[in-house]
């Protein structure tokens, strides 16, 4: 899938739904999303995406953080935006930012682009601030920030290079803290 057909499909879904939280959005679309604790190791499983009998659901990990919870969600519902009509309808590993995989790579350019809006970015990078400071700023993981910029790059955006080096496994062992201090989440 290219950078076009997946801006296409995150724009549609911001019209049709007008929804920021991915949470939200899931449930205006009719995806079930289902909390369970998982585990708060670092190799825990965040989420997945299941169909059966055509009804969709996002199982995401209560143990983790709510922001921690809306990235995955953004991931998950990549999934199901872009991949329903390809036979991905079973658990994937949860392994959110490999690339290995095609489409763990087209869901994390779809939650980059959900969650990260452009003239946010771009004004964190005015302002002089590092990659590492607004991917702070933003409460985002480096990683995350770093599609983002694939996206802004392929629109035409002059930007510096990413400092990230295609860590495409961090989520899988990253640590859950036991809490963040997120209230505007």
């Amino acid at each position: 899938m290219t950078y076009e057909e997946i801006f296409g499909k995150v724009k549609r879904a911001r019209q049709k739904f007008g929804e920021d939280n991915p949470l939200k959005l899931a449930e205006a679309m009719g995806i079930k999303v289902l909390r369970e604790s998982m585990g708060k190791d670092d190799d825990a499983v965040k989420g997945f995406y299941l169909e059966y009998k055509r009804v969709q659901v996002i199982t995401l990990n209560s143990d983790m953080p709510l922001m921690i919870q809306q990235i995955v969600c953004a991931h998950e519902l990549g999934h199901a935006v872009l991949h329903r009509k390809k036979g991905l309808h079973a658990f994937h590993e949860a392994a959110m930012f490999d690339e290995s995989s095609l489409l763990e790579k087209e869901a994390n350019i779809f939650a980059a682009e959900y969650l990260l809006k452009d003239e946010e970015v771009l004004d964190l990078l005015n302002q002089d601030i590092t990659f590492f400071g607004c991917a702070a700023k933003l409460m985002v993981p480096p990683e995350l920030l770093d599609f983002k910029f694939r996206m802004l790059k392929w629109k035409g955006y002059k930007i510096i290079e990413s400092p990230v080096s295609e860590n495409t496994d961090f989520m899988k062992n990253m640590p859950i803290p036991d809490s963040y201090d997120y209230e505007s989440c």
